[in-house]
């Protein structure tokens, strides 16, 4: 099983990577949005944590930053509702501390606002992850700001396919949220753009 991967990026696709080893061969590797952000337009080399997932027609590659993502890519796909592009699709929306944050919080809603999940498959999967995920000693709610609904998660989102960095987008808008808290996600976007430009 191949575990990590290190190599230069060739290419970036709508959710893949192109990564050319030192001994000249190429893997595709799916990955989460965030990463595929940061990787986009790069010719330096990268480090992916890899899970391979083998299929009847197909032997893929899904490749995370850190190696809590890949464990909690693995803890995905082993719940009977979720395949590994969906795993890719909550990890690209979520983070794995917010994901135990949405745990902690019982906030089953929040799974829905994945594409391919939908409020019974939503409900399943809390169920799972509620037993499946590692909690730690974090208290209720503390992995996940506390901004109304979805409005934070929606704006990162947002900001992400626009091309910047979560490193740089996340305290932008945790600013931007913490003075105006009941800023809708337009608004809230909107405003972090602003403050991002102001910024450079």
């Amino acid at each position: 099983m191949i575990a990590c991967i290190e190599g230069q990026i060739l290419e970036t696709a709508e959710n893949t990577a192109i990564v050319m080893t030192s001994g000249g061969v190429g893997y595709e590797v799916f990955v989460p949005v965030q990463t595929l952000a940061r990787l986009s337009g790069t010719e330096n080399t990268a480090r992916l944590f890899t899970a391979t997932v083998v299929r009847e027609d197909a032997l893929e590659l899904y490749g995370f930053e850190t190696w809590e993502e890949r464990e909690t890519f693995l803890t995905l796909i082993s719940i009977s509702k979720i395949g590994p592009r969906t795993g890719i699709a909550v990890l690209s929306r979520y983070r794995p501390e917010e994901l135990r944050g949405i745990i902690a919080s019982e906030d089953v809603m929040a799974l829905t606002l994945v594409p391919g999940i939908g409020k019974k498959t939503a409900q399943h999967v809390f169920l799972e992850l509620k037993y499946k995920l590692k909690m730690g000693d974090a208290p209720k709610g503390a992995n996940i700001p506390d901004f109304p609904g979805s409005v934070f998660s929606d704006a990162l989102y947002g900001l992400s396919s626009l091309g910047y960095l979560e490193n740089e987008a996340r305290p932008a808008l945790t600013k931007v949220l913490a003075a105006e808290p009941d800023l809708d996600v337009t608004t809230a976007l909107r405003a972090t753009l602003k403050a991002l430009a102001r910024g450079r």
